[in-house]
């Protein structure tokens, strides 16, 4: 009988201190593993932070079963399974890979092992746990130094890989170390597995051999052959690569590598050419002189190449960095003499010689985009032109009579420039420069232009102020002349700083810089910089000639004092009902008193509480403004003036905190005006304005006030609710007044904007305001005591009351101490009437609404049944057309409210906010709407309501089409009524009718049913498409091509959906299942689409990856401007190719990616192209020096030194020539039959006017 053991998060909560964030869970099904565990079997599961998994196994996942011996255990000291370090290792081991791990322990006290998770996740797990859970032992295994790189493979990633198969650590000794063991650490298995996979990749590459071969490099050429032909037929025999270093390397070991077989035989080939030509060849030496040279070398060292080819025979020339002039040829005695023919007429081929001319006279000999040079080097090809910068000489090269040509030409173009041209130089400060540049250079263009020269303007970066001025001599003089006066003027200009407020710089600058614009033309000199709004500067910045910058500055703070000037504003208080006659009909007015006093007055607007005109202009226009409007008031009504002279040091006790108190007698006294002079101006002096017999009064209290400031000043608070304060008041101010009258105190209540609204403050002598707070506790006491009565109010006037969201019964609770009136329910039949409230409240409340009520008894009211459908739409946007019929005809009209229910029996419901149209009409009571005023007025109106009654008609549309015509949150729908003004009506969804129905004037709803059609039209073209194009299709493609297949910046995806016309979705980084792809669109561009992705996943599943060492100095050849050559050869092999990065520790190894064939062929190519370059770069080498002009070497030669005179040249020098053996007599180099001419001489390639090409 088996047992089991289960681990519970109990057991195991001493360990939990340091695994916080983990759980653990007891799991009693386990498979029984093999070997010694059949009897007995202790099953522990761990997992971090998530449920227990199901036995049941998961897409994707993987497991992986391996033992650990008891003697192989590291942790063996256990009391109880589950616990301890075991367990801890375990934990941390899934928290870092994410994988499941189950723990065994069978009778024998073996471990067995089973990881559960992604195949990533399940290798690292299981190559923690052999390291950290089981004993380590070590090995080494002994392979070739070369080997080594194949075991580590393309960036570590085979040896990565190996480590993880194995479960082991595996350390490859350095390259600089020479020893050849790897050392191998981890389990027995593990390390004989991992020592199995790296003898197999050494035997592997055994298979291949490496010949080095060192002969004397002197023989190299004669293995190579003319332009390598003959080491490239021998690789093409053998089947072996062979390496031959390039002459500019002083190595002499020629490498052979490739199948045993093939090296040996291209081994042998070589042995025996190299002893047939050591045996064969003898040597002769020849003096010429250095800068001849390159003429025997030839372009790429292609003459070379010839010599070789056409005489057998080899050309050594000296290195370029030394100083011998000896050329040494090697080959059969009988090929020696051709081969120095050659080499003579290759030398003699050519000539140097130098012209002189100014330095800056040489951009006008070249001419205009080389027009001058360029017509001598296209009648003399050959010869080639160099121009030095800051030397006075140009180096001509080339065949001799060629050159004399082209000297002769140079020297007329040199002589006609001197005589028509000149230049001079100008010594400017360079903080000038940019200034006589000019913006975008217009000033230096200009210039330029005008006076046919050219100026060269030094960089900033040379630090020079030399300015040179060059062209014809007259037109240099006066360019000279006017950028001295330009230095002169910048010189003399000047930065002034005016302090202008910020607010008057959107006044200076004017509408779209009009204004900033007349000041700019009127000096132009000067440039006029205002601070960004946001700086909150108010500096502005004038710069200049000194003279001009004045003069503007004057002229900017005339305008700036007249804006102060024209700035002062006064604030005139007048009566609101008095505001309408200052402006007048239409305006007149307000409008003549602006033109003729020229001021600006801003009236307060028709629903504001403020009664200030303020005016705005220079300070005298604005009183006589003044008094203008205060003449107008006074003619109105019987306003008076009156001054008092109050003491200066009682105005701000008289006024009250936030001018509370002057508040209190200026509402006390019917509105006067009362202005107090300014603070600090010292006037005792206070105005009062009104009408005569408020003037008087409020003149009495501001003198008893102040008398009671002087005598007796005692103050008292009282709190009561803010809606008591108008029932305190009283209408009229009759409670509050007779309450001051009784106790001579004065009562000042919040004003709106005050914080404390439930403060009252009383001012007065002692005993005076301890009276008033008694009366006013009592007065608010009785407001505190609640009581309810009712009075009787005829149905037909409840809606005056109720109507405007009940308007009037707001205005009653604020005037009558928050008395609550309550009206029956609509319908309900009732004429009694509820009033909540203080006693005293309630009856003022009572009273008030009978005498409202007899008012409305005078009036007549006319009813107009039109179907609550259309109220919406005869009221209009905001109640505008039934704003328009009450001005008009000077009546009420009051719509009904609506009457939900009653629209949902006898209408279509609602939709839209529109109720449904109904055919028949039979009026509700929510219907009528009511007219109140004078019969006839009621009349007119009736008919004006009546001709606004708009007509509906049915749309037939689709139902399945009504949610896009509604759009939105209702945004469609919205738009098409707003824009036909119109109501449209759509069914609700669950009716599914097709028809729509559109209300409004004739006009609208013509024009609203057309564009619900041609909508259609577009809906049911775009239903179409979108069902054509909803067609999917998902693919599974292996993650790792996913970049691929996405290509650099998406170029690769963006085409494919670019080309089929679809819609290409990856997986995101989240989802379970990342391989898989959708392809949505069309149905055939899906197809494609998905074809075109499946062929590339098949060329690239077939790809292998090769490196290749190919010497950094021919990268850049390879690669080619801007990639097009390396482009070009990708392309054409079908192959990816990736160079290392700039500072790679393997600057020369190149990966080669493609088809096994291709991927062949592409790496031969580059070796080809490796050697090729290579002579190439040796080449430049060596052109590099003696392209440059000789004196730079410090010596002549050619004609560029005493040959320079036109003197013969000096000839060769040729020592232990055959000829000059005993009895021998020296050719005669004039007999052709000695020297024969083998057709003309190669002409070098055609130079660039602007000197030596740079390879």
């Amino acid at each position: 009988m088996s047992s089991v053991a289960v681990l519970t998060p109990e057991s195991f909560a001493e360990h939990r201190s340091g695994l916080q964030g983990h759980e653990m869970t007891g799991e009693v099904s386990a498979p029984t593993p093999p070997g010694p565990f059949l009897n007995t079997r202790v099953v522990c599961f761990f997992s971090p932070s998530s449920p227990p998994r199901t036995s049941s196994p998961l897409t994707g996942l993987r497991a992986q079963v391996f033992h650990v011996p008891l003697e192989e255990r590291r942790y063996r000291d256990n009391n109880q399974f589950g616990e301890g370090e075991e367990a801890k290792v375990c934990l941390d081991i899934m928290q870092r890979t994410g994988a499941h791990i189950e723990l065994s322990l069978a009778k024998d006290q073996g471990l067995s092992i089973m990881v559960t998770g992604k195949l990533e996740s399940v290798m690292k797990a299981r190559k923690e746990i052999v390291a950290r859970l089981q004993t380590q032992a070590s090995a080494t295994v002994a392979i070739p130094k070369e080997h080594h790189r194949f075991v580590i493979g393309k960036n570590g990633e085979k040896l990565q890989e190996l480590e993880l198969k194995t479960a082991t650590k595996i350390a490859i000794p350095r390259p600089d170390d020479p020893s050849g063991n790897i050392r191998i650490t981890g389990t027995k298995e593990g390390i004989e597995k991992a020592r199995h996979e790296i003898l197999l990749i050494a035997a592997e590459q055994d298979k291949r051999a490496v010949e080095r071969l060192s002969l004397e490099k002197a023989f190299h050429p004669f293995i190579a052959g003319a332009h390598n032909r003959q080491v490239q037929e021998l690789s093409q025999e053998t089947g072996a690569r062979i390496s031959i270093p390039p002459p500019s390397l002083p190595k002499d070991e020629i490498v052979i590598t490739g199948e045993k077989e093939a090296v040996a035989m291209a081994l042998s080939r070589i042995r025996a050419i190299y002893d047939d030509k050591k045996r064969k060849t003898t040597t002769i030496s020849v003096e010429v002189k250095k800068s001849q040279h390159k003429y025997i070398v030839g372009p790429k060292g292609n003459t070379l190449q010839e010599i070789l080819e056409t005489t057998g025979v080899s050309v050594e020339m000296p290195p370029l960095d030394s100083g011998s002039e000896t050329i040494i040829l090697r080959g059969e005695p009988d090929k020696l003499g051709p081969a120095l023919t050659q080499v003579y007429a290759k030398a003699k081929s050519a000539m140097v010689v130098e012209v002189t001319a100014p330095a800056w006279l040489h951009r006008f000999i070249i001419g205009k985009k080389g027009q001058n040079i360029g017509r001598i080097t296209q009648q003399l090809p050959r010869v080639h032109i160099e121009f030095t910068d800051g030397e006075e000489r140009i180096s001509l090269e080339g065949p001799t009579e060629e050159v004399e040509q082209a000297r002769t030409q140079i020297q007329e173009i040199i002589k006609d420039l001197l005589v028509r041209m000149d230049y001079t130089e100008v010594i400017i400060d360079q903080r000038f420069h940019r200034h006589l540049i000019g913006k975008n250079g217009a000033n230096i263009n200009r210039i330029k232009e005008q006076y046919k020269v050219s100026v060269r303007i030094p960089q900033d970066a040379e630090r020079s102020g030399l300015v040179r001025i060059e062209g014809d001599p007259k037109g240099v003089q006066l360019a000279r002349r006017e950028l001295i006066e330009m230095v002169q003027r910048m010189e003399n200009e000047r930065t002034k700083d005016l302090i202008v407020e910020q607010k008057f710089h959107r006044t200076i600058i004017g509408q779209k810089g009009e204004k900033i614009k007349e000041v700019r033309d009127k000096f132009p000199e000067v440039i006029i910089n205002f601070p960004d709004p946001s700086q909150k500067s108010d500096i502005v910045q004038l710069r200049g000639p000194k003279n001009e910058v004045e003069k503007c500055g004057k002229f900017l703070q005339k305008i700036i004092g007249e804006l102060i000037e024209n700035s002062f504003s006064l604030s005139v208080p007048i009566f609101k009902q008095f505001h309408k006659n200052i402006i007048g009909k239409g305006g007149a007015n307000i409008k003549r008193i602006r033109e003729e006093t020229n001021t600006k007055i801003d009236l307060p607007t028709e629903n504001s509480d403020s009664e200030t005109i303020v005016i705005t202009g220079k300070k005298s226009n604005c009183e006589a403004a003044r008094d203008r409007i205060l003449a107008i008031q006074r003619e109105l009504a019987n306003i008076k003036e009156a001054e008092v002279a109050i003491p200066a040091r009682l105005h701000n006790s008289l006024i009250g905190s936030k001018g509370c108190l002057v508040r209190s007698v200026m509402e006390d006294c019917g509105g006067v005006h009362i202005h107090f002079p300014s603070e600090g101006s010292g006037s005792d002096r206070v105005t009062i304005r009104g009408p005569v017999g408020e003037v008087e009064k409020a003149k009495k209290q501001l003198l008893q006030l102040a008398e009671e400031k002087q005598v007796n000043n005692f103050t008292a608070e009282l709190q009561a609710k803010p809606e008591y304060h108008k029932f305190l008041i009283g209408r009229g101010g009759a409670n509050i007044r007779r309450v001051r009258d009784k106790t001579g105190a004065r009562i000042i209540f919040p004003a709106p904007d005050d914080t404390e609204q439930e403060l009252i403050t009383i001012v007065g002598k002692e005993e005076a305001v301890r009276q008033a707070q008694k009366e006013l506790e009592c007065l608010v006491k009785n407001l505190d005591d609640v009581v309810e009565d009712s009075m009787a109010v005829d149905v037909r006037h409840h809606r005056h009351f109720v109507c405007r969201r009940g308007q009037v019964l707001r205005e009653l609770a604020e005037e009558y101490g928050g008395v609550a009136v309550s009206f029956p329910r609509t319908g309900a039949n009732s004429q009694r009437v509820t009033l909540t409230g203080a006693r005293d409240c309630v009856d003022a409340a009572k009273k008030r609404i009978q005498e409202m009520i007899e008012d409305l008894e005078s009036q007549v009211s006319v009813e107009v049944a039109i179907p609550q459908r259309y109220h919406r739409a005869i009221m209009g946007p905001k109640g505008c057309r039934i704003q328009l019929i009450t001005r008009e005809h000077e009546v009420q009209i009051k719509f009904p409210e609506r009457d939900d229910c009653a629209a949902g029996q006898e209408a279509p419901p609602q939709e839209n906010g529109d109720a449904g149209p109904e055919a028949e009409f039979v009026a509700r009571k929510c219907d009528i709407i009511t007219i109140g005023g004078r019969a006839e007025k009621c009349e007119q109106a009736r008919a004006a309501l009546l001709a606004l009654v708009p007509i509906t008609e049915d749309v037939e549309v689709s139902y399945e089409l009504h949610r896009y015509i509604i759009g939105q949150k209702g945004s469609g729908i919205r738009k098409m009524m707003e824009e036909y003004e119109v109501n449209i009506w759509v069914p609700q969804p669950e009716k599914q009718l097709d028809g729509i129905k559109v209300t409004g004037l004739t006009a609208n709803v013509e024009r609203a049913k057309q564009g619900l059609l041609d909508r259609v039209k577009e809906l049911q073209a775009e239903q179409a498409d979108r069902a054509l194009r909803s067609f999917k299709v998902t693919m599974s493609v292996d993650p790792k091509f996913h970049p691929k297949i996405i290509g650099r910046k998406g170029a690769v995806i963006s085409q494919i959906r670019k080309d089929h016309d679809v819609s290409i979705q990856f997986p995101d980084k989240g989802d379970e299942q990342q391989d898989l792809i959708v392809v949505s669109g069309y149905e055939r561009n899906v197809e494609e689409a998905s074809a075109a992705i499946r062929q590339l996943v098949a060329e690239w599943q077939e790809m292998v990856s090769q490196d290749v060492h190919l010497d950094p100095r021919t990268h850049a050849r390879i690669i080619g401007a801007r990639g097009k050559a390396i482009r070009k050869l990708m392309e054409e092999f079908k192959v990816d190719i990736r160079f290392p990065q700039p500072g790679s520790d393997e600057p020369d190894k190149v990966a080669v990616t493609g088809l096994p064939e291709t991927v062949d062929k592409a790496i031969d190519h580059l070796l080809n192209l490796e050697e090729e370059y290579m002579l190439s770069v040796t080449e430049t080498e060596t052109l590099a020096a003696y392209m440059k002009p000789p004196s730079r070497y410090g010596g002549g030669g050619g004609a560029g030194g005493d040959d320079s005179g036109g003197g013969p040249a000096k000839g060769f020098v040729v020592r232990d020539a055959p000829w000059n053996a005993a009895g021998n007599k020296a050719p005669d180099m004039s007999s052709a039959e000695d020297f024969p001419t083998f057709g003309t001489g190669v002409a070098p390639k055609q130079a660039s006017a602007w000197g030596p090409k740079k390879f």
